[in-house]
């Protein structure tokens, strides 16, 4: 699959979210509002055709498709370290699907992007040392 990065930012992620069924929309709008609200300083761009977050490297991403939506934290072990709190929802490697009707609480959400946030900054500390 190709790398598909829009410089379009905030307006390519509004493109893609707008097109989408209302309930798959709305879930995902708030999704969106959450990362944003846990890591303000992320930069929003398409990558591989769907929403994407930086923070020091690749943060999260979200999807939507026919029957569900896919949250990918971007990093198999955050998916491993979370597994007891996902319980209720499908999980593949760096994957977290769920539905409209099931959204993932945000709670947990907001403690896996700071998770995520906190790999990152650890990693570029490191890089830098």
């Amino acid at each position: 699959m190709t790398n598909f990065t829009d410089n379009n930012k905030g307006n390519a992620v509004d493109n893609y979210l707008i097109n989408l069924p209302e309930e798959q929309r709305v879930t995902l709008e708030n999704l969106r509002k959450i990362i944003k609200t846990t890591a303000p300083e992320a930069e929003e761009f398409i990558s591989y055709k769907m929403p994407a977050y930086k923070f020091h490297g690749m943060l999260c991403s979200f999807a939507a498709f026919k029957n569900h939506c896919s949250f990918y934290p971007w990093n198999a072990t955050t998916v491993e370290q979370f597994k007891d709190e996902l319980k209720e929802f499908s999980l593949a490697s760096g994957t977290i699907r769920f539905t409209p009707e099931k959204p993932i609480p945000e709670a947990l959400l907001k403690k896996i992007i700071q998770a995520r946030m906190n790999e990152n900054l650890n990693k570029s500390k490191k890089i830098k040392e």
